[in-house]
């Protein structure tokens, strides 16, 4: 059985292509639910994006719970620096944003541009009577 795309969310896909557009060297970008559920992506064809959501699901469970060990606080973001690249996850609400990098993206930049980015998504996911 396939596993169906998500319903199309436009405000979203807008954001994710601006972000995308605005960061030389950003190569996806995706959104789900903090329990794995893909909400919307930009990410290249060969990266499956269902898995890609419950790994980032999974990455901020663990990233919670050991901020919370360690600090006693909350938890904002997470960042993963591989050989071939970054992974930034970043939590807001009830989604979270991740991004996929080259490993010469300017990580400050990708940090000030996507901060407001996975904010404003949340804004457009929120229920109507929260956005009043």
């Amino acid at each position: 059985m396939a596993i169906s795309e998500p319903e199309p969310q436009p405000a979203v896909l807008a954001e994710l292509h601006a972000l995308r557009e605005r960061i030389p060297k950003l190569t996806g970008t995706l959104v789900a639910s903090n329990d794995g559920l893909l909400v919307a992506h930009d990410l290249p064809a060969h990266i499956e994006p269902n898995g890609v959501a419950a790994l980032a699901a999974s990455q901020l469970g663990v990233s919670h719970r050991l901020v919370a060990t360690a600090h006693g606080g909350g938890f904002h973001e997470v960042v993963v620096h591989g050989t071939d690249g970054y992974v930034v996850i970043y939590a807001s609400g009830w989604i979270s944003l991740t991004v996929l990098a080259a490993p010469e993206v300017n990580v400050g930049r990708l940090h000030l541009e996507s901060r407001p980015v996975a904010r404003a998504v949340a804004g457009h996911l929120a229920p109507a009577e929260d956005k009043s």
